[in-house]
């Protein structure tokens, strides 16, 4: 039981280190560095980074295109049974889409007290009407997740 939960917890730590792998993408391409990948049975089916600027579309948050791929790859709108590794907790934008894809359950690194929509700013996921509940949870390598914002953010500043 306990080598189960160590397993599990690994196998967590590992796909977010793939998507903090994918924030760095971010910001060498001058993005917020944000990463996200979603898994499928074990298996990553789509991965992603914050591109809102490169393709001039502010609707391109890592979270938001790594559901567009992961629909187009399973060719369905909804995606039960996945669950999303992102750097950054989801705003308000992803937190709908993400609920709408119903999606399982979401990992995510760093809090935002800004914009974050899963209880730094606003907690949509926890409303009673919706007809879909995702599960969020928070903290996963908060601290590297937060370091690579911090740095980036320094920089954008100078």
């Amino acid at each position: 039981m306990i080598d189960d939960r160590r397993e599990v917890k690994d196998k967590q730590l590992r796909y977010m280190r793939r998507a903090l792998t994918l924030a760095s993408q971010a910001e060498l391409r001058g993005e917020v560095p944000v990463g996200c990948i979603i898994v499928l049975k074990n298996k990553i089916i789509a991965e992603a980074f914050n591109q809102p600027i490169i393709k001039h579309d502010p609707s391109a948050h890592a979270e938001i295109v790594a559901l567009r791929l992961a629909g187009k790859l399973i060719k369905n709108y909804r995606l039960p049974g996945t669950v999303m590794y992102v750097t950054l907790e989801p705003c308000a934008m992803c937190i709908g889409a993400i609920i709408n894809a119903r999606v399982s359950k979401v990992f995510y690194g760093a809090s935002d007290p800004k914009f974050g929509a899963c209880g730094s700013m606003l907690s949509i996921h926890e409303n009673v009407e919706l007809n879909h509940h995702t599960a969020f949870e928070g903290g996963l390598l908060a601290n590297e997740s937060a370091e690579l914002l911090r740095k980036f953010f320094k920089c954008r500043r100078k």
